[in-house]
């Protein structure tokens, strides 16, 4: 999801392509299919996606699907048809490559291991407690949640602190890395009662479950990898996973995990969960290599 940070002074757009969430996988309605009568190399599916990229449309997300031999675009509901011929024009020869699929709603930021977390104007989710081989505690979340924070709290009224951010990468990435300066906060492994031993990357077909502190526990599976998203005002994100898992504003930064396995962030996307949506998270593996911090 593009993530989506509540604010008591202004409105924020949900991110997820969902931490904003895109409609769910079942209520996509593919509008043009690719040429099936041609079969297209992996350059130029490669071509293709870069097309889509030059086209600078808000409220899409492409990935390319090598099971079919197209590059998958879905647009949520302010993609304009306009707008679409706009990226067929861009693609030109290697139009035919594309394969446009339509989903409800509109992709956001969504900001809000599950538990809220507060900064100076917003509140987003914990996603995964780690620590680095020193010993020292920190908490993975969102990229989009940590750029511009400074101080962490566990509470609305913002009087017990958790920490500082200590790094922060969006957009091009969707992850950021908080340090815990408050020694008295219990810095549990799991994910509510979920013991989470490890990390693992995304495949397509995968059990997955998120957890946010807007809409709690949902499951759903994996229908894309590397997804490239876009959420407007240059904020674009790359090397996604793509889930129909729902959520809603304030689910960002929160996990997404595979049994006892650590699988990504709630980044962004369309929809809610009462009518679905389309999800977008952040390979937490990036996340732990970048920062030199593991899961326990």
């Amino acid at each position: 999801m593009r993530t989506m940070r509540t604010t008591p002074t202004r409105t924020i757009r949900l991110l997820a392509v969902t931490a904003g969430l895109a409609a769910a996988a079942a209520l996509a309605v593919p509008t043009a299919n690719a040429d099936s009568a041609r079969t297209y190399s992996a350059t130029q599916l490669s071509a293709a996606g870069d097309a889509v990229l030059a086209a600078d449309v808000a409220g899409t997300a492409w990935r390319v699907d090598t099971a079919t031999g197209a590059v998958v675009v879905t647009a949520d509901s302010t993609v304009s048809p306009a707008e679409i011929a706009k990226i067929k024009r861009q693609a030109g020869t290697n139009a035919g490559a594309l394969r446009i699929e339509r989903t409800p709603g509109t992709f956001n930021k969504l900001i809000s291991g599950g538990d809220a977390i507060y900064t100076s104007g917003w509140r987003c989710s914990l996603g995964f407690n780690v620590k680095d081989s020193a010993g020292n505690y920190y908490f993975l979340t969102a990229g989009h949640c940590t750029d511009g924070a400074g101080t962490w709290y566990s509470n609305s009224g913002r009087t017990t602190v958790l920490g500082s951010t200590a790094g922060s990468s969006f957009p091009t990435n969707d992850y950021g890395i908080v340090r815990y300066t408050n020694s008295s906060v219990t810095k549990s492994g799991t994910v509510g009662s979920v013991d989470i031993t490890s990390a693992a990357n995304a495949t397509v077909g995968m059990s997955v479950t998120r957890r946010g502190s807007t809409t709690g526990i949902h499951s759903g599976s994996v229908t894309g990898l590397n997804a490239t998203v876009n959420y407007g005002g240059g904020d674009i994100v790359y090397g996604m996973i793509q889930t129909n898992v729902c959520a809603e504003p304030g689910d960002s930064g929160g996990p997404l995990y595979s049994g006892s396995r650590a699988i990504g962030l709630t980044s962004g996307g369309s929809g809610n969960c009462s009518s679905g949506g389309t999800t977008f998270f952040q390979p937490v593996t990036e996340a732990l290599s970048a920062y030199g911090v593991s899961v326990y």
